[in-house]
């Protein structure tokens, strides 16, 4: 999980020059991060059912190996173009990292137990998600930026030989395996066309266009098609039965806020603190340091106390209300605001999310039967992912927006009085990111300026999403964890299917080994407490023979 999350967020800090360097502009800026994210949303219900088909322990093992080489060949790029292409790849392996890390988790822990284990991997994603800009800062101020693509490398070659050499699952039970290949299509071609469209509609295209209604017309056509196909293939993608469960229903409308916020976070506090307010990438990452508090901190605390008194629900609506709290404080934000409110403002919206974000699984989870496990749990993470993709493109087609506004009225008036002034101003003409660290002074206030009430505006979109997560907690059914593991809970459901079977084919009742351990037991009471007078009765009220035939 570590390696998956720390992959996106180590390259977040040196982002801004790294587009420089390779000549992009804030759409490449954009597309850079959207395009790992776009595989890893798309990919992450494939590789949920196939966790419910296949061997799980192979999966994890190929969601590593692809990983490594889509890492690998990311250090390596010359342009935006190559490198929005290698990070698909590494979104891909990602994807897998981060869906089969939690079902794992729900194959050996039981719910009850699991808050705490989803504490630490929280916390886990606390520090790769806020930790991550702060070692990419190191790093790219000792080596270069192309040192964060390698930096994972041996973190995952490491966590594939312990993971070779340790994981032990219990078997799976055997069923027909077959992949539902129409729906990977159809769902890979609809959400990549619609994040096309949110990203590059009014810039590369106008949204009133022939373009445009053919680029949103063939994503509808696609996504229309998905969910019709879901309906009829023996094993779906997203089956559309789980919409039927409440918890799941409301858990997905949570996710999709949480996503935006924890996204966005990531994304834009790097470009506030390097471009609003000057900060180096060491600079920039250590300033994201009370995230990590409030993240690590809420997330480990809150699970340990979830699996102490098995209670959820209050901390989860404490949690959403923390993240409406910390966005709206998010929108205050000025390139001179003093830092020691943006750390409050940070370790308040940390420890929402670290409340919310991996218990909104762990509910799911509980209340979603074992044979389900992967596709609704990967189903959770895939809402909260595409939407987080979605509200990170559209946020950076506002931001661009706006701090070309505000840079167009605060250079108004300005009038170039140095040959250094008037190179800044032709380099800004040409759209780029620029390196403001470079600029001279009076030029450099107005970019700053710009970028500081830019990022703030776009945190105003959270907003809502945060209200609407707050009122889907709310209306979550308070079901009480489990005390079974899901590899335990699925014994059981195929158990129930055999016996309906038999019961179909013999018409008579067939009891099974679960109900009959349970009645052994409440008879042997009364069989002790006579000292052994007479032989025990059977659970089926017949001869032995008979309860042994029902076993």
């Amino acid at each position: 999980m570590f390696v998956a999350v720390i992959s996106g967020t180590v390259v977040s800090t040196s982002m801004p020059l790294i587009i420089a360097d390779l000549g992009g502009d804030q759409t490449a800026y954009t597309w850079v991060i959207t395009a790992s994210l776009l595989a890893m949303a798309v990919s992450t219900p494939i590789w949920g059912k196939l966790a419910d088909l296949v061997n799980r322990k192979v999966l994890l093992i190929s969601a590593i190996s692809l990983f490594v080489v889509g890492t690998a060949i990311a250090g390596f790029a010359q342009d935006t173009t190559t490198l929005i292409a290698v990070r698909v790849i590494q979104g891909l392996g990602a994807g897998g990292l981060m869906s089969l890390v939690m079902i794992l988790i729900a194959v050996i822990i039981s719910p009850r137990e699991r808050g705490k284990y989803m504490g630490f991997v929280g916390g886990i994603m606390a520090v790769a998600t806020i930790g991550g800009p702060l070692l990419g800062g190191v790093v790219t101020d000792a080596w270069g930026w192309r040192a964060n693509f390698f930096l994972p490398i041996p973190l995952a070659i490491i966590a594939l030989i312990v993971i070779q050499r340790t994981l032990h699952l219990p078997p799976m039970p055997k069923r027909a395996v077959k992949i539902d290949y129409v729906g990977i299509a159809l769902l890979t071609v609809g959400v990549s066309l619609l994040l096309i469209w949110v990203s590059l509609g009014g810039s590369e295209f106008e949204w009133d266009s022939m373009t445009s209604y053919v680029v949103i017309g063939v994503s509808a056509a696609a996504l229309i098609g998905f969910v019709v196909t879901e309906f009829f293939v023996p094993e779906p993608i997203v089956p559309m039965t789980l919409f039927k469960n409440r918890t799941f229903t409301l858990a997905v409308i949570a996710s999709i806020a949480i996503g935006v916020s924890m996204f966005a976070t990531s994304v834009f506090l790097a470009q506030y603190f390097q471009l609003a307010r000057g900060a180096t990438p060491t600079e920039s990452g250590l300033m994201t340091i009370p995230m990590i508090v409030g993240q690590m901190g809420a997330s480990i605390l809150i699970g340990a106390l979830i699996s102490k008194f098995g209670k959820w629900k209050r901390f989860m609506v404490a949690g959403s209300l923390l993240v409406v709290a910390g966005g709206y404080l998010m929108t205050t934000l000025d390139y001179d605001t003093d830092y020691g409110l943006v750390s409050v403002y940070m370790v308040v919206l940390g420890a929402g999310l670290g409340m919310v974000m991996q218990n909104l699984t762990l509910v799911v989870q509980n209340d979603t039967p074992a044979s389900q496990l992967g596709a609704a749990s990967s189903n959770v993470n895939f809402f909260r992912t595409i939407a987080g993709t979605i509200g990170v493109t559209v946020m950076g087609s506002l931001l661009a927006t706006q701090v070309t506004t505000h840079i167009t009225s605060g250079l108004k008036n300005f009038t170039p009085t140095s040959p250094e002034e008037i190179d800044a101003l032709k380099g800004l003409a040409g759209g780029g990111i620029p390196h403001v660290s470079q600029l001279p002074e009076g030029i450099r206030v107005i970019i700053e300026n710009a970028y500081g009430n830019g990022i703030a505006d776009v945190f105003w979109v959270t907003v809502p999403l945060a209200l609407l997560s707050v009122i889907a907690i709310a209306f979550l059914p308070n079901k009480a964890l489990s005390t079974k593991t899901s590899a335990e809970q699925l014994k059981e459901e195929f158990e129930q299917v055999a016996i309906d079977l038999a019961e179909a084919e013999i018409g008579a009742p067939v009891t099974s080994s679960v109900q009959l351990v349970e009645a052994d037991a409440a008879a042997d009471a009364p069989s002790k407490a006579t000292a052994g007078s007479g032989t025990r009765p059977s659970a089926t009220g017949s001869d032995p023979a008979d309860t042994t035939t029902a076993r």
